[in-house]
């Protein structure tokens, strides 16, 4: 089995007038970020391996989780990546379960996409900041992962968690 931890970034702060890449979190987005990882651990549910977007507020999500050091790929084609590119980048992978960081419109197009059948969540089809799906294959290799092979697992946001 492999385990997928889909993750869109947490709030970013739209007021400081950066390029989007650069853009960081606002405090809303910092706090969140530290609950997701709070959350992770509550549940168990902690990777051995991290593909994150290259942009600023992916990379401050990852720091804030708290994770610790893990095998981390900073990877510019999962900025605004579409599902295509997402699941090729996850085809990649080498870790059992790898906590994939990205953004919308692609992140959430490629959740309701990975799994058969979605979790019965109101905020999963839209797939707003923070939001956060376990997903599991039943294959031994990330190479024969598929969309609509994965079954979910959870599903949060930060709203129920601060």
């Amino acid at each position: 089995m492999k385990r997928l931890i889909l993750m869109r970034h947490a709030k970013s702060d739209w007021s400081v007038g950066t390029p989007d890449h650069a853009r960081p979190l606002n405090d809303r987005g910092r706090r969140s970020a530290e609950a997701l990882g709070d959350w992770l651990r509550a549940e168990d549910v902690l990777p051995d391996q991290v593909l994150c977007s290259s942009a600023a507020r992916t990379r401050e999500t990852l720091d804030l989780l708290h994770l610790g050091e893990l095998p981390t790929r900073f990877e510019d084609r999962l900025y605004l990546a579409g599902p295509s590119a997402l699941l090729k980048s996850l085809q990649a992978a080498t870790g059992t379960t790898v906590l994939m960081l990205a953004h919308n419109p692609g992140i959430c197009d490629f959740a309701n996409a990975v799994v058969a059948r979605g979790p019965n969540h109101p905020r999963f089809a839209d797939y707003p900041t923070g939001a956060t799906l376990v997903a599991d294959f039943d294959i031994d290799e990330w190479t024969d992962a598929r969309l609509g092979k994965a079954r979910s697992h959870a599903f949060t946001i930060p709203r129920e968690l601060v």
